[in-house]
This record gives C-alpha cells, structure tokens and sequence, in this order.
C-alpha cells in the first residue's frame, strides 16, 4: 500500500511470545481509509520478549507507509500506547533513562518507533483491549502466534506481507 500525503490509514497491531523471552511473533494490518486497500504483515524472531514484539508491529507497520498518512494506530499493549504517547517524552529529556535513572528497555526500538510518529501528518494511538472480541485485534493475534510458532518450529526469523 502506497499511502499517499493527507490520506487516513488504520494500523492494527499485536505481538506474542512462548515463553517470555522466548520465540515471539508480531502481527499488523494497514488499512487505507481512502480507498480500502488492506495489508497484512507478520514476523518474528527465536529469542524475544513480547514488549518488543508489540514494538516491532507498530515498527513494521509504518514501514509500510510511503508518505506522511494520518495514522490511527490500534494496539492491545499499554507498554506502547503508554510508552509512545507519555513515557517517552521524558526518556529523551533523560537521555534515555527512566525515572530510576536506568536505562531504558528496548530503547533501540522506541528509537525507531518515535523517528517513524514524527514521520507522519498525524498519529494516534489507541488501546484496545486484546482477546475481547475486536475483529483486526484478534487477527493480529492469529498472526502473531502463527509466525511465533514458525519461529519455534525452525529456530529462524520469519517475515511475511501479503502483496496485492
């Protein structure tokens, strides 16, 4: 999907770990408002936690986008919704530490995923709550467990987009 500048694009996003650490998997769909247009992503990796699979969904996610969207993210995980819209304000202003002056977990991906937000026109995110029925919530949960288990089942990292 190629979002075009001032178009409105629904990301949908989830992450899940056996184990955790362990194998994880993430799931995302993109939804573009405009026109319809729907992708799906997957992945995951052998040695995870699920905070960074749910990180690495919303990542991914807006990889897909091609020019600044306005974007309305969905995620069942408060460490995101919280992380990106109230911790990390003051993360940056610490140097990446948190308020315990240690350093901030994942930080690598909370450093891609704020490059990605100022990316865009415009950008919320919305907590949903995960196994309570939202249709591209519980999809994003199949996706997730789906590359999870591939994960475990081949000991490799895994990644899959359908292209239209």
């Amino acid at each position: 999907m190629t979002a075009v500048g001032g178009e409105k694009v629904r990301l949908y996003t989830d992450g899940a770990c056996s184990g955790n650490p362990g194998p994880g998997g993430w799931g995302a769909i993109l939804v573009d408002d405009s026109t319809g247009a729907r992708r799906t992503i997957s992945g995951g990796a052998p040695a995870t936690t699920n905070n960074r699979m749910e990180l690495t969904a919303v990542i991914e996610g807006l990889r897909l986008l091609r020019r600044p969207s306005d974007v309305d993210v969905y995620t069942d995980s408060v460490y995101v919704a919280k992380g990106i819209t109230e911790w990390i304000h003051d993360w940056v202003r610490r140097g990446w530490k948190t308020a315990a002056k240690k350093p901030v977990l994942n930080e690598d991906l909370w450093r891609a995923l704020l490059d990605l937000v100022e990316r865009q026109q415009r950008i919320d995110f919305h907590w949903v709550r995960g196994h309570a029925g939202h249709p591209e919530n519980e999809e994003c949960d199949r996706l997730a467990v789906r590359a999870c288990e591939e994960i475990r089942g081949k000991g490799r990292k895994a990644r899959h987009v359908d292209d239209p």
